[in-house]
């Protein structure tokens, strides 16, 4: 069951205040986020070449890329299963032979075997070829209890935007005169074999500030898409419409949802009916998460009718279609102070729980009865990160994937009833972990609270301040950072002497949605507090230093990055920030950022623009300062946070007189990675980079 909450947000239609004009007319850096316009493409030439110049011109360069390349295409890897209704598995399986990957399947005996015997479904790295397309797989819906049938979405070069078509899975090719949705960002919601619901891009009129549609509509097999009918609209300054089914065991359609995404965070959800639309009594914060024994599971990301922020509910499905304002919710679980709730499946008759105490993982099956919920606590790996992955519809089983920092993945196959596991497979080393230990320490904030952070570093390093660290971070969007096994960080730097922190600060969902809430809008600061803090306290324990300590973070995390450098550059000399967040005057006019003000605020609002100003690093930047010089990555095809962010970032830096990095990847989308090599060859530069900032 997919998480309700689309990675969206609001866009407030405020009148632009003086200011706000003032700051994007005297920008002169705004021709940047002309993102393919040739004079900005010319620009990211010129400062690729000069980039890649440095660092693959650095002896060490070439090896790291050599020992990544080897990790990212190595075979002996698991291959991710997923349950098919028929007990078949499937897997998306990219190599150094299949780069854009394959879609292939087989039976769940095979599966066991070190060998499994797979059948090709579909080869994308052949699609595109033949099609002289830039395809990126980006997933697959199919219509149960069958199966057959599967929408198919395909990205141009890693964008969000998809282009969505009909696949037969059984003949293996597109289905003539199928269903076929051209490129746009929205959600497509299989009904029949001959009725989808699609939240499209209609044309004017009908995409929300933020980039993502309003309009949802009813489209009938051989229909056009302008000759489907609306089924509901919301407004431009919402963030989205899409739709979802509620189906039971056997795949029968049980109910269908709309959802109306007021803000990020907030959300309306409607029956859909013969007679039309009906409003369900569901919390605005909250996520439907399973259907299980005529029950539909949600969490609540907000105190509600007596249930408290966090809480695991229940209503019975058929009474709340019957008369939704009389329907009770049930109190399934209450996670204590210092526990989170960080997955929740279902197999044909229980629910399954990733129940987290202090970051570490565990699992529960639940059963419902006529008594109320029960449960039984699954013996998997302590002390680990324990991950729910494909969930059977059609039995008890469900695969789960257990690792840490220092022991790589294992797969593990529990039955939910019985409460027998096998483990099936094992990801072999890719680095000697061995010397290495890892400890789980608090730093104090500024206003007194307790944040954890994992430190992994070579058993015998001297607390002298000497060791080369990296500090992870990301903080938003109650993302909870949980250990994981990286080949490639362990290989490029681990083995090589460094050390590796994870920060788990507010804003992100560590210790549930109030872990997450604490560091909202006016709050954001609590959360760059709590990482300065982190940095802080490694370097006050001996761990490091600011000479051989460096940040590292990612979109969020890139704006977090971008904060702690332009406030406390005395604390670091390196800084890798990956396609982040920067301007944050402009961040709510450039592609999907309108959706992200219900997390940061809205800058045309002079109170909330205040408290951005206060952070935002793109105007925080400033002559005089030791700044490192820091490593600023983005793709040109991220169509989420617009390359601009990054762009102007380096030309404000250069214009200051400050040194910095660049590289922009033509392809890749938000995540960076369209294809494997272009996955080597980052995480090689980002190393190279460390190594000569922290290391030599």
């Amino acid at each position: 069951m997919r998480r309700l909450l689309c990675a969206l947000a609001l866009a407030v239609s405020t009148p632009m205040t003086a200011m706000a004009q003032a700051v994007q007319t005297d920008d002169p850096y705004l021709w940047l986020e002309d993102i393919e316009g040739a004079k900005s493409l010319a620009w990211v030439k010129e400062h690729n070449d000069r980039s890649l110049g440095v660092l693959q011109a650095d002896p060490r360069y070439a090896e790291l890329h050599d020992k990544a390349l080897a990790i990212v295409n190595a075979t002996d890897r698991i291959p991710v299963p997923g349950f098919n209704r028929d007990g078949t598995v499937d897997n998306f399986w990219q190599d150094k032979t299949n780069v854009r990957g394959l879609w292939r399947r087989t039976s769940l005996d095979s599966y066991r075997t070190p060998a499994p015997q797979w059948e090709t479904v579909l080869d994308f790295d052949a699609l595109a070829k033949a099609e002289n397309a830039n395809w990126v797989y980006k997933g697959a819906t199919c219509l149960s209890p069958e199966e057959r049938y599967c929408l198919v979405s395909l990205s141009n070069g890693g964008k969000d935007a998809v282009t969505i078509r009909e696949y037969d899975s059984v003949q293996k090719r597109f289905v003539e005169n199928g269903f076929v949705l051209p490129e746009s960002k929205g959600g497509v919601t299989w009904i029949d074999h001959d009725t989808l619901l699609v939240a499209r891009d209609f044309g004017p009129g009908t995409m929300t500030k933020s980039g993502y549609p309003f309009v949802l509509k009813r489209l009938k097999r051989g229909q056009s898409l302008d000759q489907a009918q609306e089924i509901f609209r919301g407004t431009a300054d919402d963030v989205s419409v899409d739709s979802y089914t509620l189906r039971d065991a056997d795949g029968a359609l049980q109910a269908t949802i709309v959802v109306r995404g007021k803000t990020f965070w907030e959300s309306e959800n409607f029956l859909l009916t013969d007679k039309g639309l009906v409003k369900l009594p569901l919390p605005e914060k909250s996520s439907v998460r399973a259907l299980v024994d005529g029950q539909l599971v949600f969490t609540t990301e907000q105190d509600w009718n007596g249930f408290k922020v966090g809480d695991l509910l229940a209503y019975d499905l058929a009474a709340l279609k019957a008369d939704p304002a009389e329907a009770k919710a049930e109190l399934i679980l209450r996670p204590g102070a210092r526990e989170s709730i960080e997955g929740v499946s279902n197999t044909r008759n229980k629910l399954i729980v990733a129940l987290y105490e202090n970051v570490k993982g565990g699992a529960y099956a639940y059963s419902h009865g006529a008594k109320g919920w029960t449960r039984t606590k699954l013996d998997l790996p302590a002390n680990s990160t324990v991950s729910i992955g494909s969930a059977a519809e059609t039995s008890d089983q469900v695969f789960f994937t257990v690792s840490n920092y220092l022991n790589p993945q294992t797969l593990w196959l529990a039955d939910a009833a019985s409460g027998k596991l096998d483990k099936l497979k094992a990801m072999p080393d890719r680095f000697d972990g061995t010397g290495h230990v890892v400890e789980q320490f608090e730093a104090t904030s500024a206003d007194g609270t307790k944040i954890p952070y994992f430190v992994v570093r070579p058993k015998g390093a001297k607390l002298d301040g000497s060791n080369p660290t990296v500090l992870y971070g990301y903080g938003g969007y109650q993302n909870s950072l949980l250990p994981s096994y990286s080949g490639t960080l362990g290989k490029l730097w681990l083995e090589r002497g460094g050390t590796y922190v994870v920060a788990n600060t507010r804003g992100g969902g560590e210790f549930g949605p109030a872990w997450h809430e604490a560091a909202l809008q006016q709050n954001r600061h609590k959360a760059h507090e709590d990482f300065i803090a982190v940095a802080q306290d490694l370097i006050a324990r001996k761990i490091t230093s600011p000479r051989r300590l460096g940040i590292m973070g990612g979109s969020q995390g890139g704006l977090f990055m971008g904060v702690a450098m332009t406030k406390h550059p005395e604390l670091f000399n390196a800084a890798v920030i990956q396609v982040p967040l920067f301007d944050m005057m402009r961040f709510h006019k450039l592609l999907a950022g309108a959706s992200w003000m219900a997390e940061y605020g809205n800058p045309d609002i002079p109170e909330q623009r205040a408290w951005i100003l206060e952070y935002s690093p793109y105007q925080a930047l400033k002559a005089g300062q030791t700044y490192p010089e820091p490593f600023i990555e983005t793709s040109t095809k991220d169509d989420r946070v617009h390359p601009g962010h990054a762009r102007k970032a380096v030309a404000k830096l250069e214009a200051l007189g400050y040194p910095v990095l660049y590289y922009e990847n033509t392809d890749g989308g938000h995540a960076a990675g369209a294809n494997l090599l272009e996955t080597a060859r980052r995480v090689a530069l980002e190393y190279t980079y460390l190594t000569r900032k922290l290391m030599d």
